[in-house]
């Protein structure tokens, strides 16, 4: 904890003499953004306090309980044709996102330098995000407050080099070399190789995303996923997204397996006040690569409602299962339910 708080302080320090740099030589450009967040969970299925959450998704694992997310600093500074980005989290949702990670490490979600040559090639070097999948880390970014399946078992994070290169609005692409994935040091073990292709419409109503990650993993077994995310806006008021994912593993010596997913995600407005948005998501593990050995599905009703910059988020949830997976009864001893039920009260604040 003292040395998560002497990390922060340093942070801080350090952006308010760029700050001050900044106002005397009138060459760099900081932004300051933030967000921090928190949650009440409840699983129907655990109304005495069995212990066990039926929760096999990210950040969410807990019952009738008060949570805090995570509360991060992102600090983003730009000067000429060079770009340094620091973004810290603290709390259980940063812990669980670098769960490779101790100490220190634990709290950078994201800490990369770029070099753009041009407006239209732009080289990173560090740690930052994935680029598989819909949905991201930063709860106030995401519509649902849970997470997916496809999210929770795939890329996290990737610390390597990278490239994007971006001709226009309708097309770009981005080709890197990274360490296996969500581990922010790998001396000596086998590298990953990322690519992703951009395609935009050219009103910018469609969009889509073709993502890869392959290489060896820390176990040395080869991995190769293939991922695309598909967005459109059909009128001002209601957009739909698409994620679907499908990764191989074939261990050293051992047999080769393969899980899928697949989501779609509809997105309606009425206002700038409310907002509702409805998950349905099929996750396919039958080759147990995840750990279920079973297929697995969740429907999450999720509304949010805007004041300024906090956003509430109100969220029913259903996970099902093709095996009993699920706790019912506190003497348990073995899953025997096909599906649970989660109510969840979230409030998300950014700046």
């Amino acid at each position: 904890m003292k040395s998560s708080l002497a990390l922060a302080g340093l942070l801080i320090l350090l952006t308010g003499n760029m700050a001050n740099g900044q106002d005397s030589t009138k060459t760099g450009n900081l932004s300051i953004t933030g967000s921090v967040d928190g949650y009440y969970r409840y699983n129907f299925h655990n109304a005495k306090d069995s212990g066990r959450t039926n929760n096999y998704t990210s950040f969410t694992n807990s019952h009738n309980s008060f949570e805090l997310g995570m509360a991060s600093l992102k600090a983003d500074y730009t000067i000429g044709k060079v770009q340094a980005v620091a973004d810290l989290g603290f709390g259980k949702r940063a812990e669980e996102f670098s769960y490779n990670d101790e100490g220190t490490m634990a709290a950078i979600k994201q800490a990369f330098v770029s070099y753009s040559p041009s407006d239209k090639v732009k080289f990173s070097m560090g740690k930052w995000f994935t680029h598989v999948g819909y949905e991201v880390p930063d709860a106030y970014l995401n519509r649902n407050y849970s997470m997916d399946y496809m999210f929770s078992y795939g890329p996290f994070f990737h610390t390597g080099l990278k490239m994007d290169v971006t001709p226009n609005s309708n097309i770009g692409f981005m080709i890197g070399v990274a360490n296996p994935t969500d581990f922010s040091t790998a001396s000596f073990a086998k590298k990953n190789f990322l690519a992703q292709v951009h395609l935009a419409s050219s009103d910018s109503k469609l969009s889509a995303y073709l993502n890869y990650v392959g290489g060896k993993d820390m176990a040395d077994a080869m991995v190769n996923q293939f991922d695309a995310v598909i967005t459109g806006t059909i009128t001002s008021k209601f957009s739909i997204g698409y994620n679907g994912t499908i990764r191989s593993v074939e261990p050293d010596g051992g047999s080769s397996g393969s899980l899928w997913g697949s989501a779609l995600y509809l997105n309606y407005d009425p206002g700038p006040v409310f907002g509702l948005t409805a998950r349905g998501e099929y996750f396919g593990d039958k080759d147990g690569v995840a750990g279920f050995g079973t297929n697995v599905y969740d429907f999450t009703l999720s509304g949010n409602i805007h004041i300024s910059n906090l956003t509430i988020i109100p969220e029913f949830r259903i996970d099902g299962a093709d095996d009993p997976i699920f706790y019912k009864d506190t003497d348990e001893l073995l899953p025997t339910a096909k599906g649970s039920s989660s109510l969840i009260l979230a409030v998300v604040f950014h700046f």
